[in-house]
């Protein structure tokens, strides 16, 4: 018998939160320490609006019209998986686009809309666990992004992913580099920038988080050996205002405001990992320097898998 289960959500929410160095933070998994406030839900629909460029407009890439209408076949509707849903935004999109399907939003904490459409849920569960209390071979599809930050074990992990699918069932997978925005041959790095995004690795490290994720999603997919019909589509996006193209300098203005959002919520982190206010404050300043007043036109990786389970 597990001991771990799905949280219900009822109209008391105050039991999922808790404040720290002034920002809210989950109860569940006290070692994720990225904020569940306000400012947190809008950097995830800002996420979400920039992967939706990405993926040119949809909400996903793959074979995921395909692994659908194939459990069409087996039953009146068919159940995908949001793993890490956020503010919920692509779960509802979803929801809205296939009204067939019961789509289901999992999260440490419940900062999702409560009015959403009738087949789309949410549930609060810590996902960083031996077992992910859902049936072996229920979904059609699981879709996880940005997750791997709040993730001891990620091949564990992806077993229990394959475990949750149905065979033919589909894996989307969505993970930003954690070493943006690397300086072209001829420039130096921007010393406040790197120094933030080093020290960000380093305390994901001392938490033992495995912070080559991102780059290693295909070998990690691979590794499982319950996959098959391995795809790679890693996207190269701006950071700012410099690119001409009008969808590339869309694109770039929400990877920026997606970044400003960001440097100050790694506050917490950093502070519960030992280092003394005024280093962070002068990191996260630094930081903040280098994204508004760039030596260099700035760009950053977002590493996409996608793969079906073997039958």
């Amino acid at each position: 018998m597990h001991e771990y289960r799905v949280e219900p959500v009822g109209d008391d929410h105050h039991e999922f939160f808790y404040t720290i160095h002034s920002r809210t933070l989950n109860t569940l998994n006290k070692s994720y320490l990225l904020p569940v406030d306000h400012d947190e839900v809008k950097r995830s629909d800002i996420h979400h609006r920039l992967v939706q460029f990405v993926f040119k407009g949809k909400n996903y890439v793959g074979p995921v019209k395909e692994a659908l209408q194939f459990g069409q076949q087996r039953r009146g509707s068919y159940p995908l998986l949001d793993l890490g849903t956020g503010s919920g935004t692509w779960a509802i999109d979803i929801a809205d686009e296939f009204p067939r399907a019961e789509v289901i939003g999992v999260d440490l904490a419940p900062i999702q809309p409560s009015h959403v459409p009738p087949n789309c849920t949410f549930e609060v569960c810590d996902l960083d666990q031996l077992y992910i209390p859902y049936p072996d071979a229920h979904f059609d599809l699981i879709h996880a992004r940005s997750l791997h930050i709040g993730i001891h074990d990620y091949p564990r992990f992806l077993r229990e992913v394959a475990r949750l699918l149905r065979p033919g069932g589909l894996v989307l997978l969505v993970e930003p580099t954690l070493s943006p925005c690397q300086p072209p041959p001829t420039q130096a790095p921007m010393a406040g920038w790197t120094a933030l995004w080093r020290t960000y690795r380093g305390c994901l490290s001392q938490q033992l988080i495995d912070v080559t994720v991102p780059e290693h999603l295909p070998d990690l997919l691979a590794a499982t050996a319950a996959f098959e019909n391995i795809i790679v589509r890693d996207g190269n996006i701006p950071v700012g205002f410099w690119p001409q193209d009008p969808h590339l300098l869309s694109a770039g203005q929400l990877q920026w405001m997606d970044y400003e959002l960001l440097l100050p919520a790694l506050r917490p982190l950093f502070l519960c990992n030992g280092l003394p206010p005024s280093i962070v404050d002068r990191l996260i300043q630094d930081a903040q320097h280098d994204l508004y007043h760039p030596a260099y036109p700035l760009s950053t990786l977002l590493h996409i898998a996608y793969a079906s389970k073997c039958f």
